[in-house]
């Protein structure tokens, strides 16, 4: 089986995002790379999948600015195969990060049997690319998907929905699956396998190389800011009983008019 995994590097969680000079996108410069944790779950599930299927191999796809190759290094040392590195700014809309993983795929010259990819990027949280890929390649594709048994032929998924309840899906190969939290627990890379990825090939290619421009743009993101701060907060001496009821009342109005939580 030719398995593939989509995966995005963000920025890591504990990062302070600061807005980049002309406001069109956030600065990148000295932010600390990781897989997206979603994308996780996917390259794991990739992994157990090939470990069933005899002679599979697993291709980790990633689209955006080389900075690192953290996020394509971390899946070949779990395990995976090879990599694919789209090269591409960082803020590209959701519709040319799939026409370019689209692209990459059909450039592998190997038809894909699974895609794997994550439910949705801690960054954007868009929750677009997967079902825009899968469209692409006229694949059936299923989503949050939290439970995988079965073979190439018959697929059962189950998926969360609201209210903790679960779909369950029959489907075969090929097909796209998103994968959340709790299909598996994913593995931690070893040191063997960290040694290993060095070594592994790392195909990259240009937006162009895979066949996308800039008319594929289908949205341009303008204005990025950080939130005002917080005023500071405001203290009140109501230690003399006499003046307790007024400031009750100073208190509850400012609630109302300021905070606007009453």
């Amino acid at each position: 089986m030719n398995i593939f995994v989509c995966v995005k590097q963000v920025p890591d969680t504990e990062t302070k995002v600061i807005p980049n000079g002309d406001g069109s996108f956030i600065e990148t410069n000295s932010i600390k790379w990781i897989m997206n944790p979603y994308d996780e779950f996917a390259v794991e599930q990739a992994l157990l999948v090939k470990a069933s299927n005899a002679g599979s191999t697993v291709t980790v796809l990633r689209v955006g600015a080389v900075h690192d190759t953290e996020a394509l290094r971390t899946a070949l040392a779990m395990g995976a195969d090879d990599a694919i590195l789209v090269e591409a700014d960082d803020n590209i809309d959701s519709y040319m990060t799939a026409k370019a993983l689209k692209g990459a795929i059909e450039k592998s010259g190997n038809s894909a049997d699974l895609i794997f990819s994550g439910k949705q990027s801690i960054d954007s949280d868009c929750l677009q690319v997967p079902q825009l890929l899968a469209q692409m390649l006229n694949l059936p594709s299923v989503s949050v998907v939290v439970g995988y048994e079965g073979d190439s032929s018959n697929i059962v998924l189950k998926r969360e929905i609201e209210g903790g309840a679960l779909e369950v899906y029959n489907c075969s190969s090929p097909a796209l699956i998103a994968c959340n939290k709790g299909i598996n627990t994913p593995r931690y890379a070893s040191l063997p396998g960290i040694m290993k990825a060095k070594k592994k090939p790392l195909a990259q290619h240009s937006l162009a190389d895979v066949g996308v421009s800039a008319d594929d743009r289908r949205i341009v993101y303008s204005d990025f800011h950080l939130p005002p701060e917080k005023p500071a907060g405001k203290k009140f001496d109501a230690m003399d009983e006499a003046a307790q009821a007024g400031i009750v009342k100073e208190v509850v109005g400012l609630l109302r008019t300021e905070a606007k939580v009453l």
